[in-house]
């Protein structure tokens, strides 16, 4: 499994940087201006769904402006960017990946919390009625967790599992994900039993057609400060407006709708 993973790293690396960097070899001033033209954003997993409405409605309001998101877990995107991938804006799915990003002095400008996420509990077969207590039933073979050094939420889990006493009983039936993305993946096709993701992921018109969720109480899994940095580069000031534009007042609705609590907003 770890083989896998570490293959899969290198792989979405890889496939990072020759999306950036592979145009260059296309020629014409038009798609040079056309591909400088984008913000590249590169996304926590677990924002799928609410940046993709986010997205739409900022371009609506903004006529001409375009966006690239980028999807990972946080410390597989951390790595790129420290690698040099030439992202304009980071949105992490902590804080603590933030300031690994500061230490490299690839960022312009201070970190912002935009959102605070929960991580939920999901399953398709099993009713989770019972809340943690549910991952000890003996006929649950395999529940799904984001690696906890690479995805927050995955760290999250694995913290809850641990003071709740029920960590050491379900070792042996962890499959490891990369992501909060895979680990609802596994779930959701019947390659684990239960999952825990984050609660916008659970809460999405496909994962709640197939399947119930429980959410963990603020006593079983804190919060999730989730922050953004400005990136060094040419577009600073374009990622800025999409940055400012997240974190306005009026956006929060959006957030709360996909389980996020907010910050105060401008």
């Amino acid at each position: 499994m770890d083989r896998l993973i570490r293959f899969g790293h290198l792989f979405f690396t890889i496939f990072t940087l020759l999306l950036f960097f592979g145009c260059k070899k296309e020629s014409g001033h038009q798609k040079n201006s056309a591909q400088n033209s984008f913000v590249f954003v590169a996304a926590a997993a677990n924002l799928r769904d609410v940046l993709e409405e986010l997205k739409k409605l900022y371009i609506t309001e903004n006529p001409g402006k375009k966006i690239e998101l980028t999807f990972g877990s946080s410390g597989l995107l951390t790595q790129q960017i420290v690698n040099g991938a030439p992202f304009d804006l980071f949105l992490s799915a902590d804080s603590s990946f933030i300031e690994k990003i500061k230490n490299e002095n690839r960022n312009f400008g201070k970190a912002e919390i935009y959102a605070l996420g929960k991580v939920a509990m999901w399953s398709s077969a099993f009713d989770l009625s019972e809340g943690l207590q549910t991952s000890l039933n003996p006929e649950i073979k395999k529940i799904a967790i984001a690696d906890p050094e690479l995805a927050p939420y995955g760290k999250n889990t694995v913290q809850a599992l641990k003071n709740t006493g029920i960590y050491p009983k379900i070792e042996h039936k962890i499959v490891w994900a990369e992501n909060i993305g895979q680990a609802a993946q596994f779930a959701a096709t019947g390659n684990a039993d239960l999952a825990f993701i984050a609660l916008s992921t659970a809460m999405s018109k496909e994962m709640k057609a197939k399947g119930n969720y429980y959410l963990l109480s603020e006593n079983e899994a804190a919060s999730i400060p989730q922050s953004g940095i400005l990136l060094k580069g040419k577009k600073q000031t374009e990622a800025k407006q999409f940055f400012d534009f997240i974190r306005n007042r009026k956006t929060a609705q959006i957030w709360q709708k996909y389980g996020y609590q907010t910050e105060i907003r401008h």
